[in-house]
């Protein structure tokens, strides 16, 4: 009996970590690129996508939305999208930083991912937004399926905050204190 139980313990601690994704804090971000659609910028009111990596991040205080491709994943952390954009950051020092995951989406809308994608960089041309095709940033970085994860980088590119999933009241606070900290150094 008791090596039935270690044997189960020991197989669930070893599937829990080996789905943990990751990102550590006091760390820059694990290297990561989208070359399949990549970075979204506005020419007049046309996208054009560009090629995107991780080493571009350094320079600015940065909250980094990465979301599946899932009305469900933009919803878990839209209270600190809201939050952030009350908090109107010097945008000479801060940027959010959203990467979503098109590989990540329910079967059959992944252009309706791409049109909302080319909408919100419209709506928010200030922000950085990342249509990952192919799921390569989640796959670097191991994120959960149908997920968000928040991590917020200092202006050299070390992580400050992780967390994936949904983040608490509190913890929308902390993050927003973190970042106003940051921005004012």
């Amino acid at each position: 009996m008791k090596k039935t139980t270690l044997l189960a313990l020991t197989f669930a601690v070893f599937t829990g970590t080996s789905w943990a994704h990751t990102i550590q804090n006091g760390a820059p971000l694990p290297s990561a690129k989208v070359a399949e659609h990549g970075e979204l910028t506005l020419n007049g009111d046309d996208i054009v996508y560009q090629a995107w990596q991780t080493e571009q991040l350094p320079g600015k205080v940065r909250v980094i939305q990465a979301i599946a491709g899932r009305s469900s994943a933009k919803e878990m952390n839209a209270p600190l999208m809201e939050a952030i954009t009350a908090a109107d950051f010097d945008d000479s020092r801060y940027q959010t930083t959203t990467i979503i995951n098109q590989d990540d989406a329910i079967w059959g809308t992944g252009g309706f991912v791409k049109s909302s994608a080319e909408d919100s960089k419209r709506d928010f041309s200030w922000s950085s937004i990342v249509l990952d095709e192919n799921g390569s940033v989640a796959k670097a970085w191991r994120l959960k399926e149908e997920s968000s994860l928040i991590a917020v980088l200092d202006d050299q590119g070390t992580v400050r905050f992780v967390k994936e999933g949904k983040l608490s009241p509190d913890e929308v606070n902390q993050v927003i204190s973190l970042v106003t900290q940051l921005v004012n150094q």
